[in-house]
């Protein structure tokens, strides 16, 4: 597929998926636009690679519903001065997303082959203000805390207490908590010691490894 035609279907993709579905924020919208997603999928996926679902990218994880990321993305409210956390490099879109609309990205990944190819994925279409780190996503990055946004695309049982004393006061987290049954997307906001959780939507992520 020629590279015309994978704009037209980001295009397509941006409208029908995401706009459509209510996300109005500009920065996250120019973004998906920007960001050439067929960059991230398997070499077999990419047929679909703009299409309204997950898809495998090996590792028995996935890179997530395009919706899903835009509105994790929206609920942040990023701003280019924030510094953010994700939890699960995975594919790496997420984070290209992330670096599109704020300065300073820091990326933990548990999978050592999996953030190898996303860091050939980012740094191979330009991306330097990323920062990466293999290890274990429930002990966050500290030596870089606190941190304004934080993301998780994995889902743990409950909200991970350090990446709530990592979170800056006024911060906010998103995050899939639940089971393998039940997993709901909260955005939690962090105001002194009291943590304010909204529901976002049920959600189904692959889930999120203690290795430590």
């Amino acid at each position: 597929m020629k590279e015309e035609l994978y704009e037209i279907s980001r295009n397509k993709m941006v409208t029908e998926q995401i706009i459509k579905r209510g996300i109005e924020s500009k920065v996250v919208i120019n973004a998906f636009l920007k960001v050439p997603r067929q960059h991230f999928v398997n070499q077999e996926s990419l047929p679909w690679a703009y299409e309204d679902y997950p898809l495998s990218i090996g590792f028995d994880q996935t890179i997530s519903q395009p919706y899903i990321v835009a509105l994790m993305t929206d609920a942040l409210d990023l701003k280019s001065t924030d510094k953010v956390l994700e939890i699960g490099t995975g594919s790496g879109y997420q984070t290209a997303i992330l670096a599109e609309i704020t300065n300073q990205v820091f990326t933990i990944e548990r999978i050592p082959s999996l953030q190898k190819q996303a860091i050939a994925r980012l740094q191979g279409l330009g991306y330097a203000n990323i920062k990466y780190l293999i290890g274990n996503g429930y002990l966050g990055w500290n030596q870089f805390a606190p941190f304004d946004k934080i993301i998780v695309t994995a889902c743990a049982f409950d909200i991970p207490m350090n990446l709530v004393e990592q979170l800056a006061d006024g911060g906010k987290m998103v995050i899939p908590v639940g089971d393998t049954h039940i997993q709901k997307l909260l955005l939690v906001i962090k105001n002194g010691d009291k943590l304010e959780k909204q529901h976002l939507c049920y959600c189904r992520f692959v889930t999120m490894v203690d290795n430590d």
